[in-house]
């Protein structure tokens, strides 16, 4: 029982990983203009890059192959992608501003998630 409850755990982390990694490599979108705000150069390539690795890794987390190099590289696009997206504490309107804190949040449990992935022996 215990390796399917796995593998259902694994195909929940990896469900917004692909997901979102794919509506951003479709139609980057606003996700542009934060990234040039950043300074990134080349911000649509580098969002639809991030977006296509998202996808990759979110699948291989789901069918456990190379899952802790997988894990590895989600956490760590996860750090810049939550900091440039979800920068609650600088919102005034407290409508944004919840929205944007569960966001970060959201993100920081998916951060753990993976690195339990990465860290897996």
């Amino acid at each position: 029982m215990s390796g399917a409850v796995e593998a259902l755990g694994r195909v929940a982390l990896a469900a917004p990983f692909v997901v979102l990694g794919w509506a951003a490599a479709r139609e980057p979108g606003g996700r542009v203009q934060l990234a040039a705000d950043l300074g990134v150069p080349d911000p649509e390539l580098a969002v639809r890059a991030n977006g296509a690795a998202m996808v990759a890794g979110g699948l291989a987390i789901a069918t456990g192959r190379m899952s802790r190099l997988a894990g590895l590289g989600l956490a760590t696009s996860l750090v810049p992608t939550t900091l440039a997206a979800h920068r609650y504490w600088e919102m005034d309107d407290p409508a944004q501003r919840g929205a944007n804190r569960i966001n970060f949040y959201k993100n920081v449990g998916l951060l753990g998630a993976a690195l339990v992935i990465a860290g897996r022996r």
